[in-house]
């Protein structure tokens, strides 16, 4: 049976492509601060939380004649919203409402294909005086997202999910088919750390350039492998260097394509050169894995010719629990490119973490954990009056995403969430794997009446 379609509407530079690119998961769609970068439909799979559907990205609406490359383009987009289940119309919550915005709805009403309406662009509180404007679009009640930052998402899933869900949510077959498959393993680190070297040992074989010059590798480079019987699709990249250092165009390709790598990936190998020991610009590289939901490892190289092996070890894992404060645990391991020590054990680890990255935790365990906690440390009372949390619920795997429905939520401390979380972490067995945790109130249906 054919994926549901959701066509994604709005005129030029609303964030159309930069959605896409986040929903489908690839950096697919061109994006620029130019307007008309995206000229034909283009399509991809899209996955959000448990929802799989077929994605249209359409160029910016303008009204012009139908002969010229603008009428044409919008050509495209009036058949792609004739073919879809779901409209998605955007607007840009930080410019507010414009006539182009008010006409694209006239449109959309003139049509049997539901829509509803995002107000993207809105990181924080930034855009919620522009989405309170597109409740003057008649097109029921827009909700805020932030398409680059990943804000929003929750909200956009709820939006789309009664025209999309019959028979399209992700099964659990599919979740398990998707771990049967090959581990999709990217290794980043600071130019240099030896990251090709590695890469030739794990593969017997002179795969890779390598040399001391830094910078050597400029390409994210994809390799199909067994490890124990076990396929890997390994990725070995470019070396991410510091913003400012960051000066020649192909360099700062090869720092995009580092940033797709650990996109594409499940597990990121975060790969430090042991004669430096860890820098500020790994933590920062940690961060970015950790921000993009991938499970993470750590390896120090070139331990063969390390000194202090003993001392730098307890060092750099001192620095790593005080720098990556969100996230305790995280696997550190020690490895030699040239000699092949500690391989096996990286790869081993690797594959632990993605089966923690893809659990799902059953409704009655993780409910009776939730009851558990909250009765332990309950919430906190402000203004004298309760937040009550009334039950949790996964959303997704990859990684573990949880979604708790409460009353008053929005005041709920971040001090209880990380509570929650590092609670969940250490009683359902998740072990060292970003998770997400979002808060939800149910809505009101006499608010905003009067």
């Amino acid at each position: 049976m054919p994926l549901p379609t959701v066509a994604i509407i709005g005129r030029p530079n609303v964030g159309k492509s930069t959605l896409f690119n986040r929903l489908v998961g690839k950096r697919v769609a061109l994006v620029d601060d130019r307007p008309g970068v995206t000229r034909d439909r283009r399509e991809g799979e899209g996955r959000l939380l448990d929802l799989k559907f077929r994605v249209m990205d359409t160029a910016g609406f303008e009204d012009e004649d139908p002969n010229s490359l603008p009428g044409r383009m919008r050509a495209q987009t009036e058949a792609a919203v004739r073919e879809a289940d779901v409209a998605l119309f955007l607007i840009d919550a930080r410019e507010g409402l414009t006539p182009l915005d008010e006409e694209i709805a006239r449109w959309l009403r003139g049509h049997a294909t539901p829509v509803v309406v995002a107000a993207n662009k809105a990181e924080g509180n930034a855009g919620e005086a522009g989405r309170l404007e597109a409740f003057a679009l008649g097109l029921g009640e827009p909700f805020s997202l932030s398409a680059e930052h990943g804000e929003g998402l929750v909200d956009l899933f709820e939006a789309i999910r009664p025209h999309v869900e019959h028979e399209h949510f992700v099964t659990e077959a599919e979740e398990d088919e998707e771990i049967a498959g090959p581990l999709k393993l990217a290794i980043v680190g600071r130019p240099n750390a030896g990251k090709s070297t590695l890469v030739n040992k794990m593969l017997g074989e002179e795969r890779m350039i390598t040399g001391p010059e830094a910078g050597i590798t400029r390409d994210s480079i994809s390799i199909n492998w067994l490890w124990n019987d076990r396929p890997v699709r390994l990725v070995d990249t470019a070396g991410l260097r510091k913003r400012a250092k960051v000066e020649d165009k192909l360099e700062k390709l090869s720092a995009f394509d580092t940033k797709r790598a650990i996109d594409y990936a499940e597990v990121v190998v975060l790969l430090l050169d042991a004669t430096r020991g860890l820098e500020s610009q790994d933590l920062r590289i940690a961060d970015q894995v950790l921000e993009e939901g991938r499970a993470l490892v750590i390896a120090l190289n070139k331990w063969d010719v390390a000194e202090h092996a003993s001392s730098l070890f307890n060092g750099v894992k001192a620095a790593l629990e005080e720098g990556l404060s969100q996230l305790k645990g995280v696997p550190l391991l020690t490895v030699s490119g040239k000699t092949g020590k500690g391989v096996d054990q990286l790869l081993g680890a690797a594959f632990e973490v993605r089966d923690s990255w893809s659990r799902r935790v059953t409704t009655g365990e993780l409910n009776r954990w939730f009851e558990r906690a909250v009765e332990q440390n309950p919430p906190p009372a402000p203004g004298g009056k309760r937040i009550k949390l009334r039950y949790i619920t996964q959303v997704k795997t990859r990684p573990p995403s949880f979604v708790v429905f409460g009353t008053r939520v929005d005041q709920l401390p971040t001090s209880y969430q990380r509570y929650l979380l590092n609670s969940m972490r250490r009683e359902l067995d998740l072990g060292p794997v970003p998770l997400r945790m979002t808060m939800r109130a149910p809505k009101n249906p006499f608010h905003n009446k009067g």
